[in-house]
This record gives C-alpha cells, sequence and structure tokens, in this order.
C-alpha cells in the first residue's frame, strides 16, 4: 500500500514539475528564432503576408522571425508539417482556405485535422474574387449572365487554377445559388485560366482581385461582381452577388495565423496583440492595399469560430461541386 503510495505520488510531483517547466518555458518565449511556414512556394500572396508578419514581429520579440516555404501537394506538405511539429510557439503556419478549410473536405486522406491539430491566432487577411467575363461578352451584370446561362443550360464555361481550387468551388457554389448548369474547365494555375479567358477559349472565371486588377482597368476583361458579402474597397463601384440578388451570397478566400495544438495560451495571446497591432499600422494598411487584400486582425475566438463557419461553408461547396482527390 505504501508502495503504491509512494509511486503515486512520485508520478504526480514530476507532472507538476513538468507543469512548471512550461510555464517558466512560456513565459520566457522566445528564447531562440521563431518560424513562419509557409505551404506555398515564394511570391505568392500567402507568403507576402508571412513575409511582412515576420518582418514586424522580429523587434517585438526579440528573436529573428523567419519564413521557411514548404510547398507541395496543394499546400499540404508545409500545414502537415506543422501539425506535426511541437507546441512550444517556435513553429507557426500561414494557413489559408485551401490547406485549412477546403483539403479536409476534398482529400478522402489527409495528414491533418483542422480544428484538432491548430489553434488560432488571428484572421490576417480577405482575398474576396471577382467574377469576370472578357469584355466583349454580352454580358454587364451578374443577372445578364444568369439570363443568358439560363437560355444556354451549360454552354457557358468558366475557368479555375483547378479542381477543387478556391476559384473552382466558389463558381459552383454561384451556379448552385443562381440555378444555372456552367461547364467547369480546370487549368493548373491561375495564369493560364486568365489567359484563355483573354483569348476567348473561356467565357468567365473567378479570381483573386490582384490578378483580375490590371486586365480590368486595361479593359480587357469586365467585373461582373465580388463574391465577399461586402464590397471590396479597391473595386467600390463593383456589385457584390448579394446586392445582385443572390442573397448571403459570400465566397472569400482568406490568410490566417495558426499554431499547432497545444501551444501555451500565453504564447498565443502576445502573438494575437502583436500582429493585430500591426495590422493596424498605416506601414501595413498600405502594404495590403497594395496586394489587393483586406486586413483583419481579429481575436482568437473570432478566428475559430470563423474557421468552423467556413468547414461547413466550403463542405458544402465541395459536394456541389463534386470533386473529390484521393
Amino acid at each position: 500500500m505504501q508502495t503504491r503510495f509512494c509511486s503515486a505520488f512520485k508520478h504526480a510531483a514530476l507532472a507538476f514539475l513538468v507543469s512548471l517547466s512550461a510555464i517558466a518555458s512560456a513565459q520566457q518565449w522566445p528564447t531562440k528564432p521563431v518560424r513562419i511556414v509557409v505551404p506555398f512556394p515564394p511570391g505568392q500572396g500567402a507568403d507576402f503576408v508571412g513575409r511582412l508578419l515576420a518582418e514586424r514581429l522580429t523587434p517585438v520579440l526579440g528573436q529573428q522571425v523567419v519564413v521557411e516555404n514548404r510547398p507541395g501537394a496543394g499546400s499540404m506538405i508545409g500545414t502537415e508539417y506543422v501539425a506535426k511539429a511541437a507546441g512550444d510557439g517556435y513553429t507557426l503556419l500561414i494557413g489559408g482556405t485551401s490547406a485549412m478549410v477546403i483539403n479536409p473536405h476534398l482529400y478522402s486522406k489527409l495528414g491533418y485535422d483542422t480544428l484538432r491539430d491548430f489553434t488560432p491566432i488571428s484572421n490576417i487577411a480577405l482575398l474576396p474574387l471577382m467574377i469576370c467575363v472578357k469584355s466583349s461578352f454580352p454580358a454587364h451584370t451578374i443577372n445578364d449572365l444568369i439570363k443568358l446561362a439560363k437560355r444556354r443550360p451549360g454552354e457557358i464555361t468558366y475557368g479555375s487554377s483547378g479542381n477543387g481550387s478556391t476559384h473552382h468551388l466558389a463558381q459552383a457554389m454561384f451556379a448552385s445559388a443562381a440555378g444555372i448548369q456552367l461547364t467547369h474547365v480546370p487549368y493548373k494555375g491561375s495564369t493560364a485560366s486568365m489567359a484563355d479567358l483573354i483569348g476567348g477559349q473561356i467565357a468567365m472565371l473567378a479570381d483573386t482581385l490582384p490578378a483580375v486588377l490590371p486586365f480590368v482597368r486595361a479593359g480587357t476583361i469586365r467585373a461582373l461582381g465580388v463574391t465577399s458579402i461586402k464590397r471590396s474597397p479597391f473595386f467600390p463601384d463593383v456589385p457584390t452577388l448579394d446586392e445582385q440578388g443572390i442573397k448571403g451570397f459570400d465566397a472569400t478566400a482568406w490568410a490566417g495565423f495558426v499554431a499547432p495544438a497545444g501551444t501555451p495560451v500565453s504564447i498565443l495571446e502576445r502573438l494575437n496583440n502583436e500582429v493585430v497591432k500591426a495590422l493596424k499600422t498605416p506601414e501595413m494598411q498600405k502594404h495590403f492595399q497594395g496586394l489587393g487584400m483586406v486586413p483583419i486582425g481579429d481575436t482568437r475566438e473570432q478566428f475559430g469560430a470563423f474557421l468552423k463557419v467556413e468547414l461547413a461553408r466550403w463542405e458544402k461547396a465541395v459536394k456541389l461541386s463534386g470533386a473529390k482527390i484521393d
């Protein structure tokens, strides 16, 4: 009896010491460089977001914050890497729409679970999509497009950056909500789909604002509607789909900041505070404006609730599209 009591006491004491050590470690954090993993190649939107955050966090944390690009497999390689990393505040992730809320419904086998394996820090920025047609296409509004599609079911083609991509699913959601039949033409990247839109090989596409901006301004393509629930500050004259009769429509890409599950709350709170402060500065606002992104900087609780809503939204979109990747 005494032996069992001594053994239980030792285990409890050890657990207490481990807990004290973890608390002390969190209070001293960071004592070495911090990595922000970006699951995309350099030069893409998420990479710019990661580098802007790293630049602002380095001086306030007192340690070098570096970006580590781990692209591949539809952003799954870098995302899974962070999911399996230690929750010690030294490995963080720029997670976005595809990685966090689409892939869980698109792939039958995925090496991570968004809600189980990650803990939110803050949503960083929104990237609304713009539904566009070639300038010579006989539609000037979303309602024009819908009427045309109803007269020619299945004949109007739309491009995307790939099967199951945000671009694909947003347009599948639009077709379903509008009660029309469109034909999907997947491409390997948005550059190729934009080239074919301009060339007249496809009739329409939905892409992020930075991708469409130069072509809309040049008059090569025409913007019919923005997919966010509110108008974009960068295209204030382009109405939302909600305003044009597709009530409640909201399909917006985003980039968020997350950490592995188990990361101490004190570290998460500090990161959230520093990120929110950075996003409010005029310099950061200007950077995001140049990228065509709307900065957010919400609380950890708000971002956590947002992730749950987004998982449900994009699960529906995946089912509507019929996309599935084994």
